[in-house]
């Protein structure tokens, strides 16, 4: 059997169906919501229960040389620019071999045992990228060097993953690690829900590809999120901070900061930029002391970034890739990075203060991508605008570029159509405000009612039949908000109130991604057209789906 095979039932597609059964339901989550309850305090006791059925231990984690990063804004861009940098940085000190492939063989770091099945080798001791959520299909969530793991792969640790925890049993002379009570763990589901149970398996995947240097994006907060179980990462970073999954975090600044700022840990370095209006950083730094940190910094801006073109667009990166190049610096000095790691990718002078962007990191900035965040496609007459901005401060840097020179063109005979959605117990008004705000500021001359020649308000179900790829099926979604396409109606509403001389003709409610395509590809007959897709990356993966964008817009490399 090929390395690309997988045996019967143990399929790519057989794993995403397994995995789908770990969702939580809408239901579910709407009690919660309701409840007010916030993070479960077990969560983290729980994680290293699972992880102990696996058989590793936390500190197996710490061989992994993790930069874990949080934040409500920038997250994933910040973790896209570290990891660019630490993947080029060893590139060009040639710790990978022709193709970014690692130089496995290191007789310092690796034993005899060391088998690479045929074909595979390019995945092994290579640089693990973590994030969420995904666009188009699960895989890309877990990254070695800037690549999704591909389908054999991602079924073949899948399978580890859960065959060891459902066939896993106790033993009588073995203590649990994580701390529970013996009632809360006869309780505990075998298999962990969507979330925890993909991050158990990224974790598995960079043990067993033994990656050398891993970049952790939280999912959701910090102190309880399932990716904080890292003992000792390399380095530590929040990035901008906003009112985001209050019902969670907290209603204020100060209460998220404090959750956010629980993934700081004892002797590590950590990093935070400048908050607006400098809230939270007070309980970020008290965090940071409560931890034990080795140390807490603001990271300022380097005005030499005002003149690079990043490779992600919009004024807002330059403190994300600020925050990067910190992160990066920290962890290239850290002590505890192996030795040959560290000769490859230091020789950069690290008497420069904090905020200083090596003249050699520019190009890593500028090679940067990171799909469905200010991302432009080109296919045939169609220019597909993507960003997958969901808050209010989100989608204000959309419109900043979306509407400005990088974005959609002020002039011209082509046609432009707005896609947009955005879940359930957001405010429209307010979503669409801020990107209509935006457009104000950068189109002075234009009034919004002639920015776009259609508006789309559609869910974020695939096909028109109702269907989901197995990929992008969602239980979270509502199915009475579904079938009465009430957000989309909201939306709609708010569009016509904020744009009140908008053609109602031109204001589409319609019940999938399918559908608002067939709408673009109408107008295509037409003109050029350009398309503005915002308000939630699960709709930005469907329309990458469904217009074809997928394999050209979630690459990295």
């Amino acid at each position: 059997m090929s390395t690309t095979d997988s045996p019967a039932g143990k399929t790519y597609r057989d794993a995403i169906n397994l995995l789908n059964t770990c969702q939580s339901n809408a239901a579910t989550i709407d009690a919660i919501r309701k409840s007010g309850m916030k993070m479960n305090q077990y969560a983290i006791p729980e994680m290293v229960e699972y992880l102990h059925r696996l058989g590793y231990k936390p500190d197996d984690l710490n061989a992994l040389n993790v930069i874990h990063i949080t934040g409500t804004k920038g997250k994933g861009s910040t973790s896209a620019f570290v990891e660019r940098i630490c993947r080029e940085r060893f590139i060009e000190k040639g710790y990978f071999g022709n193709g970014g492939v690692s130089k496995l063989r290191n007789k310092e770091e690796e034993g005899d045992d060391d088998v690479v099945e045929g074909g595979d080798e390019e995945w092994y001791g290579g640089i693990g990228l973590y994030t969420s959520p995904h666009l188009c299909a699960v895989r890309e969530r877990i990254r070695i060097n800037g690549k999704p793991i591909p389908e054999h792969l991602f079924a073949k640790f899948f399978f580890e993953v859960w065959e060891r925890l459902e066939t896993y049993a106790p033993k009588a002379s073995t203590a649990s690690p994580s701390g529970l009570p013996e009632s809360h763990l006869a309780q505990l589901a075998r298999h962990p829900v969507y979330f925890r149970f993909l991050t158990l398996l990224a974790f598995h995947t960079f043990v067993q590809t033994r990656t050398r240097l891993t970049v952790l994006e939280v999912g959701m907060g910090g102190t309880y999120d399932s990716t904080n179980i890292v003992p000792r990462p390399l380095a530590c970073g929040v990035t901008a901070l906003g009112l985001d999954h209050t019902f969670m975090l907290g209603n204020t600044i100060e209460e998220i900061a404090k959750n956010k700022g629980g993934i700081y840990k004892k002797g590590v370095p950590c990093f935070s930029v400048s908050q607006e209006g400098h809230k939270g950083e007070r309980e970020l730094q008290e965090a940071a002391e409560r931890a034990g940190a080795e140390s807490f910094q603001i990271v300022p801006i380097d005005p030499v970034l005002n003149s690079v073109k990043l490779g992600l667009p919009g004024k807002h990166q330059i403190i994300n890739a600020s925050l990067a190049v910190a992160l990066a610096r920290a962890a290239f000095a850290s002590t505890r990075l192996p030795s040959s790691l560290s000769r490859m990718a230091v020789s950069i002078d690290s008497a420069q203060p904090i905020g200083t962007v090596p003249e050699a990191y520019l190009p890593y900035l500028e090679r940067t991508r990171w799909p469905g965040r200010c991302q432009t496609v080109n296919q045939g007459g169609t220019t597909w605008l993507l960003d997958g901005a969901h808050t209010v401060e989100s989608l204000t840097c959309c419109g900043d570029w979306a509407f400005g020179p990088d974005g959609m063109r002020k002039t011209g005979l082509q046609r432009r159509v707005l896609v947009f959605n955005c879940t359930s117990g957001r405010s429209a008004p307010a979503l669409l405000g801020a990107l209509i705000d935006a457009g104000k500021r950068a189109w002075s001359g234009e009034g919004p009612e002639s920015w776009f020649d259609q508006v789309i308000f559609c869910t974020n179900v695939t096909y028109t039949d109702g269907g989901f790829k197995g990929d992008l099926t969602s239980k979270a979604i509502d199915l009475n908000d579904l079938s009465a396409l009430a957000t989309q109606h909201q939306l709609a509403d708010a569009w016509a109130m904020l744009v009140p001389s908008f053609s109602k003709d031109s204001i589409h409610v319609v019940p999938s991604i399918e559908h608002a395509v067939r709408i673009v590809r109408g107008e295509e007959a037409k003109a050029q057209v350009e398309v503005l897709v915002a308000g939630s990356l699960h709709l930005v993966g469907g329309v990458m789906e469904v217009a074809g964008l997928g394999e050209q817009a979630i690459d990295m490399s």
